[in-house]
């Protein structure tokens, strides 16, 4: 509450007395970190990079000026392993430019990392999963067409294309390294994605539980956490590069779907303090922002903020490419931070980050408050009450329930439009983001563009068990303009960032249908099963035309893959494997239903 207003509000409304009082028990209990906003701009708030990757980094850039940009992926010079010491890569690659008078040929930049380094990617190495079976028993038992069969078999099977672990020059010279030493073994998205990524883990683990196979969806978890124990939160993925952001945070979730099919209590028990650090790090100085809703209620909700001012290692020649034009340092320094911020969300890139949609360089991702991220944060918040409970921490459990509610509060506040019966980013506004004070609501300061993310709390139970709202956002999802023939455009926005239209993503479809599924809405369910059977019909089409599962799908007409962004199209591939087992394994397949594309969908 602000200011004197808040007597009054709090006399006029018992509920809203009842959420201030939690508010103040839950704020002040020990588990949540209690630090000022004032300092989220400061240099501490940046990472330390490591002499290794400033130096490859350096060899990036070489790499461009001598190989050119054609078929360039930068990510693979920050991925090479050494074979010797730091000290005389670096001394030998100065000779190198020193001989050549900072001209390198192609023949002697070759020479030179094939002489003092290991093939990218070549410390993950390949791992066969102990609990992969051709058919599990069990095996997608709605499914009763032949052919939708065998291709589910098939996407099965690529579970064992993908699994690695970390090779044992890792643990003993991590040095050596830009991969993190993982304890076991995962799963990975695929192509140029050759390590474990966090918000994808999610949907690799709901297929691996399609797939019966348990022991790995844990090993991922177990990998996760133990990230959490060095670094105090999950990696955007497990690499040094990584270090200054995170993900999506959907460990829980992870943990939660594996207990409603194990109920292993002590992987519970072990993994609910390292949520609760994670908990704290999407609740910390620089994630945090305070809104003042139109009654006078403080909401504290969460945001993307990367600890980075710099290049991203992995992408350094593209993001100095990007900034060329920008006229200072502190300018660079603001996009940089901006770009890196862009990829904790998932959503790199997207319009939806930047304030003038047709220029990248506007990118202002610090200065939204996601819905899809506070809904994340709320189920965050649902999943370790229901944890703690599993296991008996009922303190824990209303602690969280409390919190729970009092974000709920926040969506219906601040994020809800009822005109337009969608939940909405919410820009901050203009002035310094890290000030101590609060910001006060405006109604214009909701982005009224149309992204899927608006529809990403349909996901929360706290919303899809409301039938009437089901209904309201099943209507306007419906006549948004985002449905697509192959399934649910990213955005409205052709823009050529791969987090636009006309590209779909495994995780946006997944998370919509799961939540229409789950309302007690007929019509929520049958749109669901509607967009699930085109989404796995688009997938099926592309796979048998391309041999491959891909990253993101072109939803415009059935059977087209995805494109644009800042690296070709990516094949494998995790999350799509496990979005396609998940819809097969919840809404089947009747016999006499095609799979090949077709305008229409005949009922199941």
């Amino acid at each position: 509450m602000a200011g004197g207003h808040k007597n009054n509000i709090l006399k006029q409304s018992p509920l809203l007395f009842s959420l201030f009082f939690l508010f103040l028990y839950f704020t002040t209990s020990t588990s949540f970190t209690q630090l000022s906003l004032q300092q989220c701009n400061s240099s501490s708030s940046v990472t330390p990079t490591t002499k290794l990757l400033t130096f490859l980094q350096r060899l990036q850039q070489t790499a461009l000026t001598t190989f050119g940009p054609s078929n360039f992926d930068p990510k693979n010079y920050v991925d090479l392993s050494l074979k010797h010491n730091l000290s005389t890569a670096t001394h030998a690659f100065q000779e190198l430019l020193q001989y050549t008078n900072g001209s390198v040929s192609t023949h002697d930049l070759n020479v030179f990392i094939e002489s003092y380094f290991n093939a990218a990617g070549s410390d993950v190495v390949y791992h066969e999963p102990e609990d992969f079976v051709a058919e599990p028993e069990g095996f997608l038992p709605k499914v009763k067409n032949h052919q939708v069969r065998k291709f589910g078999l098939e996407v099965h099977s690529l579970w064992k294309n993908l699994s690695r672990k970390v090779s044992t020059s890792v643990h003993r010279m991590p040095q050596l390294h830009t991969l993190l030493p993982l304890p076991n073994s995962m799963v990975i998205p695929g192509s140029r994605f050759r390590e474990v990524y966090y918000w994808d883990s999610y949907w690799v683990i709901r297929g691996l539980l399609s797939s019966k196979m348990y022991n790995s969806a844990k090993a991922i978890v177990e990998n996760l956490l133990s990230l959490i124990d060095t670094y105090g939160y999950v990696l955007n993925g497990a690499r040094a590069y990584y270090t200054n952001r995170s993900q999506p945070p959907l460990l829980s979730s992870m943990i939660h779907a594996i207990y409603e099919r194990t109920h292993d209590k002590k992987l519970v028990k072990h993994a609910l303090p390292r949520l609760l650090k994670e908990y704290d790090f999407w609740n910390s100085d620089f994630h945090r922002i305070t809104v003042v809703d139109a009654h006078g209620c403080e909401h504290n909700l969460s945001r993307y903020y990367a600890r980075w001012n710099q290049p991203r290692p992995e992408s350094s020649t593209t993001d100095k490419k990007s900034a060329s034009n920008l006229t200072n340092a502190s300018e660079k320094k603001r996009f940089y931070r901006e770009v890196a911020s862009s990829a904790e969300s998932g959503w790199d890139f997207s319009t939806r980050w930047m304030r003038n949609t047709s220029e990248f360089t506007t990118l202002s991702t610090t200065s939204v408050l996601p819905v899809d991220l506070n809904a994340y944060v709320l189920k965050m918040e649902l999943d370790i009450t229901f944890l703690a409970k599993a296991i008996g921490d009922h303190t824990l459990a209303k602690k969280f329930l409390i919190a729970s509610e009092l974000r709920k509060h926040a969506f219906n506040s601040i994020f809800w439009n009822e005109m337009m019966g969608q939940w909405l980013d919410y820009w901050i506004d203009h002035d310094n983001t890290c000030k101590g004070k609060s910001k006060r609501w405006n109604a214009s300061n909701q982005n009224h563009n149309l992204y899927a993310s608006n529809f990403i709390p349909l996901w929360i139970e706290l919303f899809n068990s409301d039938t009437l709202l089901v209904e309201k956002v099943t209507e306007s999802l419906q006549t948004s303009g985002l449905v697509q023939e192959a399934g649910i455009a990213t955005s409205l926005k052709r823009s050529g960032e791969q987090w636009d239209f006309p590209n779909g993503w495994a995780p946006l479809q997944h998370m919509i249908v799961e939540g229409l599924a789950r309302s007690g809405s007929q019509k929520a369910r049958g749109f669901a099963k509607e967009i699930a059977v085109n989404w796995v019909k688009t997938n099926y089409a592309v796979y048998k035309k391309t041999g491959v599962m891909h990253e993101k799908i072109d939803v415009e007409k059935c059977g087209q893959f995805g494109g644009g962004g800042e690296y070709t199209p990516q094949t494998g591939f995790g999350w799509s494997n496990g979005v396609v087992l998940d819809f097969l394994e919840e809404f089947g397949w009747s016999e006499g239903l095609k799979i090949e594309c077709r305008k229409s969908t005949r009922s199941l």
